[in-house]
């Protein structure tokens, strides 16, 4: 940020000024962007100050004493909950009353927001204005009641008198009392009156108005510790939190406005997970109805141990449930369901597919069951027939100690050599330093996943077995009804599969100052029980890891702005302070850590302060469902399923460092971002959300980029003679590099086809390529077409030789209008009366009237501007002339001399001389025709029969004792060669439009993009969408042949230019990025695909190559702490 540029311009000052009073108290809005009445800053302040009147009678009333203190807080209570339904029913009664106006919409959305015309004090629009009114009826009376409450019970809090007795100090006292009702009366203008934008949002939406619970929620806390000093006497320690609460109780304002206490949704959620992971050894889970359903049962498993009487029973139900509870139940239920149900209604083909499926379904269940029995032996026997003494260096349980100690330095060892680096400091010598290739990585990196199958086998079965005879052996089981033991070992019996590695490193601290500590007399060893230790240990150890990653941050934004010039001179004064007032910062640091909060630093500033508190998935709603949805996502879509296979091999190995709920990791290939969260951890899986990042769009986003890639770069690329332990020189950022993962994914190539798609001599080849592409691409479609057609069913007339409809080429010759040749106002064909848009228009007949022919069903005469009709079960014939019967209807075009008016070529009925060639016959609706005949006559001498023969004889769809000679007879099949020439010169001449001349770049990415140039056969083409996709399919094969042939080489024969074709078709998607078939390509992993584009700013055609291949991913841990300020700061800034 530049010295010169202010934090705050005018129109953010502007807001600002405006938004922060009212969310500070709780509502009014004293300030206006514009000239308002006094009366509507008079009606606000009289409706702040009223729960303080309706308290103050009370409370004076007690002070004289004319009432008690409780009759004195019903009465205040009873008028405010008058009031409060007053006020709700007065709202409602202006809502009902008031018209709805229209407003012009106007750029300043600020103006817009808070812009009213007010017509008198209590007009409807003014109590509108004061009084937006609650949503749901329900929360008029509910919120309601609860102001009431709220208004009585906080004038017992504030009672003159009561706070006398806690301090001894009058004027104490009266400070309290004013700032106390301050605080009341913030809280009751949120809840009935009006609710202002909260600092601390969790929810985008508040469907259910949760946000005007906020404020009384954390007044009735205040009040409720009051009430238990008031009736539980003779607590010293109750009585000091009582004062400390009464004195924060006036500064709640700040708080609600810093955005450092949660909403009650968040409140709620974060309580629960933190009892649910350090209470009762579970997990944060993915989503919050797993999170609600895995507390309720696994709290329910603590209660039911309590009334277990056997302790061989406790620690079985223990082992067991803590086993069952750390899989992935819902996952496993729903694949069982999903083969149930298709192994009942699925076909015999679907079973044989899926089998493989089922049985390593299996396979999973066997495992866990086996592990469960094992788990179940070893805890019963050793608990029932071990010795149980109090923990000495001899004793059976200090051996396990001892082991798990050894286990835990082998398995540190092994997971740090599969990382880049060792603690984040030090170059792993054992990783390879050159990992450009994925071949060269994968050959050095087989060392590495040997060790990483070792220790996976130490990590989730040696290690469990261990712990649980560690926690079997222990004395603390023998004391049964125990709420401790109950809590303390249905967690430590939970987090031994839960996280392993976590329960292995908490297990070995405990064993380590048991060792310690066995002839002292202790604290810890005397009062506490093994399962207690081990609680304690995980909260220490998940609020250590905070803090050091805290601490990590904070100093990384110190030093952040310091070496940033841009900012240095804006920065410097707070550099300062926070290093003279460090111990402040600390003492802001460890109360972020014991809340579990983000630390935010103030517009990214060296300034800090505390979050609120927020679940692991700081989201609402389902994963997933706030991505944003761009031409992207199909690319993070298909990528996925295989990052999900690397992940977990490198998870496995150790790669990824230690897993914990929270953890964030980002990866990076080529010019994109992937951003990697864990959600939730279990036995054997673990839940992540995969989220694709914005691409490198602005200059901002480039520098950011490069800054992530010369991180990953001094970590992966380094040349051999670099010394093997080189120290991180990015150590301290927040991105520590960690792997690389091979993941099959696409690579984007941009290249600039100039001198190609320009070429004059590449474009007249281009023109003679199309017509073979295109008659290729024919010949192939018939010949699949005929065997499904063949498969679907068997034609009745097996013998009898097939009819076609075919254009008479070698008709009577006719003498070449000029008009035919000079402009396209010469083909039009036939002159239209008025009556063509008759209910019957009018064939005319035509000279010769000898020549008739029947009128096949399916066969309609064109009518511009009329509604085709068919009637399919008529079979009746009527007979027309038949070159009439085959004429077009031109439209809009100048009258001409009927004498210069050329005829068209029709489609007599012919037969096939070969037997064989319906099998190659083209669809009947592609038969008619729409050109002259001079036309479609100079047009066939372009037809390649060369090339027509070699294809035919190519083809694979007769028996092969027969392929030969019925391959000859239908090349020569005359009939059938004029049905190929009619269609592919007609497409031919529909792509390339009137003119016969060599195209332009311009045309070809035009038709290329599906823009075909008018002609006459345009609209033959488009009514029929089959044919119009092949031809377009053929036009850009013949593109892409094209550009292989200037950058390979040309194609010497026939062969060689069938095997490319038949590459294409196979490997290749050639088409445009925005078409949904290229996004299905991608997902089906087509290996390659082309597109042509065009760019303005360069004015270049341009062609994007993409290819399927394996490559790297480099990934990096991210620091937990600048990811959860980034979220948070961005939810600050938009309140």
């Amino acid at each position: 940020m530049s010295p010169d540029v202010p934090l705050l311009n005018d129109y953010k000052q502007d807001f600002f000024l405006k938004r922060f009073p009212q969310t500070v108290l709780g509502g009014p809005r004293l300030k206006l962007g514009y000239c308002a009445p006094p009366y509507i800053y008079v009606n606000q302040i009289v409706l702040f100050l009223m729960p303080w009147v309706l308290g103050g009678i009370g409370t004076l009333l007690y002070q004289l004493g004319i009432l008690e203190d409780y009759y004195a807080a019903a009465l205040s209570g009873g008028l405010m909950l008058f009031t409060a339904f007053v006020i709700q029913f007065t709202s409602s009664y202006a809502r009902n009353k008031s018209v709805t106006v229209e407003r012009m919409l106007t750029t300043d959305i600020l103006a817009e927001e808070d812009e009213h015309e007010f017509t008198d004090c209590a007009g409807a629009e003014t109590i509108k204005f004061l009084i937006p009114g609650k949503k749901h009826t329900a929360n008029v009376v509910f919120h309601s009641v609860l102001a009431g409450l709220l208004c009585g019970l906080g004038t017992w809090y504030l009672l003159p008198n009561r706070i006398t007795l806690l301090y001894g100090s009058v004027g104490g006292t009266v400070v309290l009392f004013v700032f106390g009702w301050m605080t009341l009366c913030i809280g009751e203008y949120s809840l009935i009156v009006n609710t202002p934008t909260e600092s601390a949002t969790f929810q985008t939406q508040d469907a259910y108005e949760i946000t005007p619970l906020m404020r009384p929620v954390y007044i009735f806390f205040f009040v409720s510790v009051d009430l238990a000093h008031r009736f539980m006497v003779n607590i010293p320690a109750l009585e000091q939190m009582n004062q400390i609460l009464h004195i924060l109780f006036i500064f709640l304002p700040f708080f609600w406005a810093l955005g450092t206490l949660p909403p009650p949704d968040a409140l709620f959620l974060w309580a629960v997970e933190q009892v649910l992971e350090f209470g009762l050894g579970g997990s944060s889970m993915s989503t919050h109805l797993r999170l609600l359903i895995m507390f309720i049962i696994s709290a329910g498993t603590a209660v039911a141990s309590y009334f277990i009487p056997s302790t061989v029973g406790v620690v079985l139900f223990m082992t067991g449930l803590g086993f069952l509870l750390s899989l992935n139940l819902s996952e496993m239920v729903l694949v069982f369901k999903h083969g149930v149900t298709r192994h009942r209604v699925g076909t015999k083909s679907n079973a044989l597919s899926s089998g493989s499926e089922i049985l390593f379904t299996w396979r999973e269940y066997l495992f866990y069951s086996i592990v469960l029995v094992l788990a179940l032996l070893e805890t019963g026997l050793l608990h029932h027939f071990a010795s149980f003494s109090q923990i000495s260096k001899n004793s059976p349980q200090a051996v396990v100690g001892y082991t798990l100690m050894i286990l835990f330095i082998i398995l540190w060892i092994l997971k740090e050599i599969q990382s880049v680096y060792i603690f984040g400091i030090f170059r792993n010598p054992f990783y390879p330093k050159d990992v450009q290739t994925v071949t060269l990585f994968l050959e050095k990196q087989t060392k590495l996943m040997k060790i990483g199958v070792v220790r996976r086998i130490l990590i989730n079965l040696v290690s469990p077995f261990a712990m649980i005879a560690f926690l079997s052996l222990d004395s603390s089981l023998q004391r049964l009804h125990s709420v401790s033991v109950s809590i303390g070992f249905t967690r430590a019996f939970r987090m031994v599969w839960q996280n392993t590695e976590t329960a292995l490193l908490e297990t070995v601290i405990v064993a380590a100052v048991h060792l310690l500590s066995s002839s002292a007399d202790m604290w810890w060893s005397r009062s506490l029980d093994t399962g207690i230790k081990l609680l304690l240990v995980g909260i220490m150890r998940d609020r250590l890891i905070q803090f050091i990653a805290k601490l990590q941050f904070a100093v990384t934004v110190l030093v952040a702005s310091w070496t940033e010039k841009k900012r240095r001179k804006s920065t410097t004064t707070l550099g300062v302070l926070n290093i003279v007032f460090s111990p402040f910062v600390l003492v802001v640091i460890v109360f972020s850590t014991l809340l579990s909060s983000p630390l935010l630093p103030l517009f990214t500033l060296p300034l800090f302060l505390v979050g609120f508190p927020r679940p692991v998935q700081s989201w609402p709603g389902v994963v997933g469902t706030t991505a944003c949805v761009c031409a992207d996502t199909v690319y993070y879509c298909q990528m996925v399923p295989g990052l999900i296979t690397a992940l977990q091999s490198a998870m496995a190995a150790g790669s990824l460092g230690l897993l914990l709920p929270g953890s964030h990791y980002l990866g990076r290939f080529q010019d994109r971002l992937i951003w990697i969260m864990i959600l939730e951890c279990g036995y054997t899986y673990c839940c992540v959300n995969i989220k694709g990042l914005e691409l490198q769009e602005t200059s901002c986003h480039t520098a950011e980029a490069r800054r992530v890639d010369e991180v990953f770069e001094s970590a992966f690329e380094q040349e051999e003679y670099v010394k093997l332990c080189s120290i991180n020189e990015h150590f301290g950022n927040v991105l520590t590099p960690c792997t690389v993962l091979p993941v099959k994914l696409y690579s984007d190539a941009r290249n600039v086809l100039s001198g190609i798609i320009d070429s004059h001599d590449n474009l007249k080849e281009f023109k003679g390529d199309l017509v073979k592409v295109l008659l290729w691409i024919l010949v192939q479609y018939c010949s699949r077409r005929s065997g499904m057609l063949e498969n679907a069913h068997k034609t009745e007339n097996k013998g009898k030789s097939s009819l076609i409809i075919l254009p008479a080429l070698n008709t009577e010759p006719q003498t070449e209008s000029p008009e035919d040749t000079d402009s396209l106002n010469s083909e039009n064909l036939d002159d239209w009366s008025d009556d063509v848009f008759d209910e019957e228009p009018t064939i005319k007949k035509g000279k010769d009237e000898k020549d008739q022919l029947k009128v096949l069903p399916g066969i309609n005469l064109p009518i511009p501007g009329s509604v085709e009709s068919q009637d399919i079960g008529s079979h009746s014939t009527n007979t027309v002339t038949e070159e009439s019967l085959y004429q077009a209807v031109a439209l809009g075009y100048p009258a001409i001399d009927k004498g210069k008016q050329e005829a068209m070529a029709y489609i007599p009925l012919m037969e096939f001389s070969c037997s064989h060639s319906h099998l190659l016959s083209l669809p009947e609706e592609w038969m008619s025709n729409c050109l002259p005949k001079s036309k479609v006559k100079e047009m066939s001498s372009l037809f390649p029969e060369d090339w027509y023969q070699f294809i035919l004889r190519q083809l694979e769809c007769f028996p092969s004792k027969e392929n030969a000679s019925n391959v000859e007879e239908i090349a020569k099949d005359r009939v059938l060669k004029d049905l190929y020439v009619h269609t592919v010169m007609t497409c031919y001449f529909s792509l390339f439009g009137v003119d016969n001349m060599i195209p332009s770049p311009g045309h070809i990415l035009r038709v290329y993009s599906g823009v075909l140039p008018w002609s006459l056969a345009l609209d033959w083409l488009t009514e029929k969408p089959d044919l119009f996709q092949l031809a377009l399919k053929a036009f850009r094969y013949t593109l892409k042949l094209m550009i292989d042939k200037a950058s390979l080489g040309p194609v010497e024969d026939f062969k060689e230019l069938i095997n490319c074709l038949e590459e294409y078709e196979s490997d290749w998607y050639i088409g445009l990025v925005s078409d949904e078939k290229w996004k299905e390509a991608v997902l089906q992993e087509k290996p390659y695909l082309f597109s042509l584009g065009y760019d303005p700013n360069m004015g270049v055609y341009t062609g994007r190559v993409l290819t399927l291949q394996e490559l790297l991913i480099h990934v990096g841990k991210l620091n937990a702490e600048a990811v959860r300020v980034h979220l948070t700061f961005l939810t600050f800034l938009e309140k």
